[in-house]
Parts: C-alpha cells; sequence; structure tokens
C-alpha cells in the first residue's frame, strides 16, 4: 500500500515547519509527504469567499486570495524541500492547481502527479498532466461516476497508461463524519472502471484507512499536521 501523508498547506508558508512536517513523516514510515503548488492569481479572484470551513479556521476579514497568497511555496522552496526528502529517503509529491505548476513539477522531475479532487472537471488540465505520461492518483471527491469517466478517458486519451492511474474515492468534508465515508463507494469505482483503487481520508482518526486498506485499497491518502490548533485552513481536520 502507497501511504501518502499530505501535509498540503499545513506549512503556512515557512519552510521550517515544511521540513518539520516531512521529518513527521519520514518517521511515521509512510512512503510520500505531498505538499500543494499553485499560484493564487491562476486560481482564484480577488473577492473569491473563503469556503465556510476555512472562515472558522482563519481570519475572517482576510480574502480567500490573501489566505493562498501567504500559502504559496515558492520554486526554491520546492527544490530545497525536494532535496530534504531525499535526505530523508521519502518521496516529495505535490499537486498542482495550474498550467504554470504542473510545468513546475515536470520541470521538477515528479514522476508521480496527485490530481486534486476540484480538478476532475478541469479537463483542459487533465490534458496536460495527461500528455506527460506520469503515475497518476487522481481524487474523486464530489464527483459523480460520469464525471470519473470523463476524467479517466481524458487521462488515457492524452497519453497516460491506465494501469499508472490510481483512483481515490474521496469526501470534499473537513473533517468527514463516519456516517458520509461510504467506503463501499471506492470498490464501485474500483470495480466500474477496472483501475488501481485507494482512499483520500479527512476523517477524525485512522480506522477508515485501515477498513480501506483491508478491502483493497493500494494507496491511502491522510492529512497530517503537526498541532491542530495551529493558524490555517487545514490543521482541524488533519490528523
Amino acid at each position: 500500500v502507497f501511504i501518502i501523508a499530505e501535509a498540503g498547506v499545513n506549512h503556512n508558508g515557512s519552510l521550517d515547519l515544511a521540513k518539520k512536517l516531512i521529518d513527521v513523516a519520514s518517521s511515521a514510515g509512510v512512503d510520500a509527504v505531498k505538499f500543494q503548488t499553485f499560484k493564487a492569481a491562476n486560481i482564484a479572484t480577488k473577492k473569491t469567499q473563503k469556503a465556510i470551513y476555512q472562515k472558522k479556521t482563519t481570519n475572517k476579514k482576510e480574502t480567500h486570495f490573501d489566505m493562498l497568497k501567504k500559502l504559496e511555496l515558492s520554486v526554491e522552496m520546492h527544490k530545497e524541500l525536494i532535496l530534504y526528502c531525499r535526505t530523508k529517503k521519502i518521496i516529495f509529491l505535490s499537486s498542482p492547481f495550474d498550467h504554470e505548476s504542473i510545468e513546475l513539477l515536470k520541470d521538477l522531475g515528479l514522476k508521480i502527479f496527485k490530481i486534486p479532487s476540484g480538478e476532475i472537471t478541469n479537463l483542459p488540465y487533465l490534458r496536460h498532466i495527461g500528455k506527460l505520461d506520469k503515475k497518476i492518483i487522481l481524487s474523486t471527491g464530489m464527483s459523480n461516476m460520469d464525471e470519473i469517466k470523463n476524467a479517466l478517458n481524458v487521462l488515457i486519451d492524452s497519453g497516460t497508461k491506465k494501469n499508472n492511474i490510481t483512483v481515490l474515492h474521496a469526501n470534499t468534508e473537513y473533517p468527514t463524519a463516519m456516517e458520509d465515508v461510504n467506503l463501499k463507494a471506492m470498490l464501485t469505482i474500483g470495480n466500474t472502471f477496472n483501475v488501481n483503487y485507494g482512499y483520500s481520508d479527512h476523517t477524525a482518526g485512522i480506522e477508515v484507512d485501515i477498513a480501506a486498506v483491508a478491502i483493497g485499497a493500494t494507496c491511502v491518502e491522510k492529512h497530517f499536521t503537526l498541532d491542530n490548533k495551529m493558524k490555517g485552513p487545514d490543521h482541524k481536520a488533519s490528523l
């Protein structure tokens, strides 16, 4: 089972904090630590509202754009974190959120591309990644079966081999309540599309991940933090 420790934006824009997250992931024995790569100007307008959970965990007066701007990782930070991961013998991953970020991660030599749930209907984005012929992990939160089917078709038609794609069942709810997990959806996805499958988990504990592996998940992704009480949008819903 390929286990991803999702640091996401829990580094709060700090290189030192990002390295501490890598230390924790490495000592926990996971396979990869994953961050997020984006340019705020490419993915949000200056008037975009924050999600409800973000308003609860960050400064209410701050715009979504300003929050994202503070959480960007620069090119140099990416390079330093990749080198640091090598010293810790852990794979560096990051989810790109725009075309510029896809190119950056390609240029930095990433062999695995993790597509976040929010981009599953972004067909130009999917074509861009599909053409790279890399290993792909695709999250499916909030999507329906037709949208998953379309995404897989676009990735495969663009040049990615089907056996290089793993599809993750995911719940876009932070944190996810147990009654909303619907773990059998993971099996439905795997069986319907005859594809490698796994689970991207936002529940409070680790029980669902264990259950996912018990019924055949080959990949598990879990958000983590150093402290649930830290300021930032995702700390509260992280392990």
